[in-house]
């Protein structure tokens, strides 16, 4: 905006009267204009982030989702085994549960689904006690219930989960040497490419599964159940761990994609606001100008 200041002074000695303008320019939506053109800016940059993270998520799903039909194989044979030899929970069983995350975030309410049931299950048995893979579930357990917590592995979820990995938190628990009559693995199960809920794969101790109703059926050795404990926790751990990672990718893109029509819709906002500031400025000058071309001719025509 034109800010004309008149200072008007007559000459008495030469008796010409003389009258000089000085124009100052004052910028009232600059400051406006400058704090919109920098979030504008930002949002734009945070969009190109979300766009690359769906196209990253995007490739992933495809592969991730591939594993997990093939790790399906995996943790239905064993759930087989239990249904066809008439596994039963024992009355007040000692439950270990194992919480299946990961270490990333930026995918919606993967991590806090299964994290409130792990609570829910709690609630109702609070002597059991967990297992965490993954940070993020253990970061949100910890506030909660941090003294039924036995256990926790990070560096979870960083890629498509291997069999050796599952091996390998598989025989840490055994190594533990603390015996639970079950051990129900707390993970997210895919539904589709947008839906995915928190679900209980059981798994049975040697002592339980001993007492199964049809165990006569299969001819067992007993050095051959022992191992038989063993693999059978790690394959329900893998097939767990593949699917969770499956919903975690997919959670993901979705979410990135939810972000990256948000602000492209912020953009556009932004964008119509600025140009109107811009047309306020630009119109403001332009009646400033207009009007300080007659300031002399009124000066001149009021004095005299």
């Amino acid at each position: 905006m034109l800010n004309l200041c008149i200072r008007r002074s007559i000459l008495h000695r030469t008796g010409i009267f003389h009258c000089s303008f000085t124009i100052t320019l004052q910028p009232r939506y600059m400051a406006t204009l400058r704090e919109i053109e920098s979030r504008l800016k930002s949002i734009k940059n945070i969009e190109k982030i979300t766009k690359t993270m769906k196209t990253v998520a995007s490739t992933k799903m495809t592969h991730s989702q591939k594993a997990m039909e093939k790790a399906k194989v995996y943790g239905l044979s064993h759930e087989e085994l239990f249904i066809h030899s008439k596994t039963k929970v024992p009355e007040n069983p000692k439950t270990l549960y194992v919480v299946c995350s990961s270490d990333k975030g930026l995918c919606g309410g993967v991590h806090s689904q299964i994290t409130k049931m792990t609570r829910k299950l709690i609630e109702k048995n609070p002597e059991g006690q967990i297992v965490v893979l993954g940070d993020k579930a253990k970061m949100q357990l910890s506030r909660y219930i941090p003294k039924n917590i036995i256990m926790s592995f990070s560096h979870v979820g960083k890629d498509i989960p291997r069999f050796s990995d599952a091996q390998a938190i598989a025989h840490e628990i055994l190594l533990s040497k603390k015996e639970f009559d079950t051990i129900d693995i707390i993970y997210n199960q895919l539904k589709s490419t947008v839906s995915y809920i928190p679900i209980i794969r059981t798994v049975y101790s040697e002592q339980v599964f001993k007492n199964s109703e049809n165990i006569d059926v299969y001819e067992i050795e007993d050095d051959v159940l022992s191992n038989l404990k063993e693999f059978s926790l790690a394959t329900s751990i893998f097939s767990s761990l593949v699917e969770s990672h499956a919903c975690e990718i997919s959670a993901r893109r979705n979410a990135m994609d939810n972000a990256s029509k948000n602000a492209l819709e912020m953009i556009k906002k932004f964008q119509i606001s600025y140009n109107r500031q811009r047309q306020i400025i630009i119109t403001t000058e332009l009646i400033d100008i207009i009007t300080g071309l007659f300031i002399p001719l009124i000066c001149i025509s009021l004095i005299l």
